[in-house]
């Protein structure tokens, strides 16, 4: 009778099912460690998690200003609202930037304007009583800066923004709620529909002087600057000036459809000055 010989070797099957058998411990042995380190966290089901338009999830910072001219102060991003899409960049800009736009603009000054939604052009009146000037894009090395920055931030090519545009409100003076998006065709020819705005804040406001959105879904009472709102900052979800700050709003939906929710204004300055800095983007004709 023949004898049956045996392999002294384990069987393919054997040696794939230990290998896989072994990286798995591996693995869970990784994400073990990077548990115990903190490194990675397991996403929780419980009711506490942020909620779309939950507003009381923000988490404030309270950081000061670099003292010497080279130092910065720190940086992050906060989304603020979902309806309208908004979030604020925290020192965008730093001090000298800001400082540099004002007295850049300062000499050119004029009674600020609207469009003409018939016409589209340019007409006074009573809703907006700031005063303001454009600056010609890309004008010199800073203003390259402060577009290529925008551009970062945004995601938008800086040739799709319009010139920056510095205003001025002093006490008593605001912008009543507005949309930026264009409802003539004069202005969606000629130059395409504007899709975002970014508002930088080059000076602190001591009361007052809040951009704020009345139409923004959210609990806005939420927000922990709520008390320090004035009565027309509580009418909606509003933004407090800060120095070196910028708004990022969206006034079309993902979809490309305009937003109604992007509705906004500035609130009377009661004390203090404000001076800002608003940069529109917007699809042009040929990139559509």
């Amino acid at each position: 009778m023949a004898k049956v010989r045996h392999s002294r070797f384990p069987s393919r099957k054997s040696s794939s099912s230990t290998l896989v058998l072994t990286m798995l411990i591996m693995f869970t042995f990784v994400i073990l460690i990077l548990l115990a380190l903190g490194i990675l966290s397991v996403p929780s089901n419980s009711g506490d998690s942020p909620k779309a338009n939950d507003l009381s999830s923000i988490v404030r910072k309270t950081t000061d200003r670099g003292v010497g001219d080279e130092e910065r102060a720190e940086q992050w991003v906060e989304v603020i609202s979902w309806e309208p899409r908004a979030v604020i960049y925290h020192n965008f800009l730093s001090k000298e930037e800001c400082e540099y736009l004002i007295n850049l603009a300062k000499p050119h000054m004029k009674k600020s304007t609207v469009v003409d939604s018939e016409t589209g052009k340019s007409k006074d009146s009573r809703v907006r009583t700031s005063s303001g000037t454009f600056l010609p894009r890309g004008r010199d090395k800073t203003i390259r800066e402060i577009e290529k920055r925008i551009a970062d931030f945004t995601f938008i090519p800086a040739e799709n923004g319009e010139g920056l545009q510095v205003l001025h409100y002093e006490v008593g003076q605001k912008y009543e709620p507005h949309y930026d998006y264009f409802m003539d065709e004069f202005n969606t020819k000629n130059g395409g529909q504007r899709i975002a705005t970014v508002l930088m804040y080059l000076t602190d406001v001591e009361e007052g002087g809040e951009t704020v959105f009345p139409a923004a879904k959210g609990n806005i009472s939420a927000v922990p600057w709520w008390n320090e709102l004035s009565e027309c900052g509580k009418k909606g979800l509003s933004v407090k000036p800060k120095m070196g700050d910028a708004l990022l709003f969206w006034s079309q939906k993902p979809d490309g459809s305009l937003d109604p929710s992007s509705l906004h204004g500035g609130c009377h300055v009661i004390k203090g000055n404000k001076w800002s800095s608003t940069k529109w983007m917007r699809v042009y004709e040929y990139m559509v």
